[in-house]
């Protein structure tokens, strides 16, 4: 049971969900809060990009070089959360090891569910390795039964060779313990799984110590020293693409 003096500070109602929304409001305005520290997943605007000339064009997209990290892997490797607002707090190092992340959204659609698996069939079939599906979610009557519902659906429409392991990084009774997380009781009214007495939101793991988990998980199936080579070509590639870039400028390419 969470001790009272650790109650959340803003009552979890709309009430406390518009205070939430105005202050932040403010603090984003006057500079407290970066605008860049919160994205709109839902709403975004549509651009054409455009270059001055070929130069121009490799320059700019040599910095979305990326060496395949996972060439020599034993593993293919992909991240599902329950939520858009988990999938924020670890986007970034999912994209630092180049591994999908697939934010469900509660229980996920057969549509996802079944593109997914047509991509993991697409990746992993010519390689013959097998999936890693490592998922973070709430610890609740619901959330325990989402990463099944996942597991359940991506098996449905793998190729029968591929071999499926599913990963429950978070959060876990045990993490409830170790880290000491807020809990709550469960909803009433709720029927499935009545054992679980006390509820948590992955939200509740602090920022650093859920991308820490997920960090020690994804290297440890990648092979030792293969992030350090790959960043390493990486950048002998970007350097060969400027130098590119400059003879075109000089007249001097081809």
């Amino acid at each position: 049971m969470t001790d009272p003096r650790l109650a959340e500070p803003v009552e979890k109602t709309e009430h406390g969900y518009a205070q939430v929304q105005h202050q932040l409001k403010i603090m984003r305005q006057d500079g407290s809060v970066p605008y860049g520290w919160i994205t709109d997943a839902t709403r975004r605007g549509f651009h054409v990009n455009t270059y001055d000339d070929a130069a121009d064009f490799i320059t700019e997209m040599s910095s979305f070089y990326r060496g395949h990290l996972w060439r020599h892997a034993d593993h293919y490797v992909e991240v599902w959360t329950e939520s858009r607002s988990l999938a924020a707090v670890i986007d970034n190092l999912c994209d630092e090891f180049a591994v999908s992340l697939y934010p469900c959204g509660g229980f996920t659609s057969l549509t996802l569910a079944f593109e997914a698996a047509e991509y993991i069939n697409a990746v992993v079939a010519h390689r013959d390795v097998p999936a890693e599906i490592i998922y973070i979610g709430d610890y609740d009557p619901a959330g325990v039964l989402i990463d099944q519902d996942v597991e359940s659906k991506l098996r449905g429409h793998l190729h029968q060779h591929i071999e499926l392991n599913f990963h429950r990084l978070a959060v876990t009774p045990e993490q409830i313990i170790e880290y000491d997380l807020p809990t709550k009781p469960r909803k009433p009214g709720e029927r499935r799984r009545l054992d679980i007495k006390e509820t948590v939101e992955g939200e509740s793991m602090k920022p650093w110590v859920l991308r820490g988990l997920l960090r020690d998980k994804i290297e440890s199936f990648l092979p030792a020293g293969e992030m350090a080579s790959i960043r390493a070509a990486e950048q002998s590639e970007r350097e060969h693409l400027a130098r590119m870039a400059e003879m075109m400028r000089g007249g001097s390419f081809g």
